[in-house]
């Protein structure tokens, strides 16, 4: 019994199963917010850039090939995920700053 007392112990202190059920809620999270960035702030976005698959856009010098296209869809995609974050931890804390504790 003392090791299932000592491992119980261990999820207690260093609170694992909290952080996994953030873990889990992130990465939903994640999925939703890009499903919210690529189906409906890419299609309103997208006119603005020129038109085409902007998504494929590739930058060749030589033999390397730089998909600029990609990499910036998915720096978008960060900064509505970390801007949807930010709102729900401010309505979360109920906070006028969302600051470190």
């Amino acid at each position: 019994m003392g090791m299932l007392s000592e491992f119980m112990d261990f999820l207690k202190e260093y609170k694992v199963i909290p952080l996994a059920i953030a873990f889990i809620m992130g990465v939903a999270a994640t999925a939703l917010v890009s499903s919210f960035a690529n189906n409906i702030i890419m299609p309103l976005i997208q006119p603005l850039l020129g038109g085409g698959e902007w998504k494929t856009a590739v930058l060749a010098i030589g033999p390397f090939k730089f998909t600029w296209g990609q990499f910036m869809a998915d720096v978008i995609n960060f900064i509505i995920i970390a801007f949807v974050i930010f709102m729900i931890a401010k309505m979360v804390l109920k906070e006028e700053k969302v600051a470190k504790k």
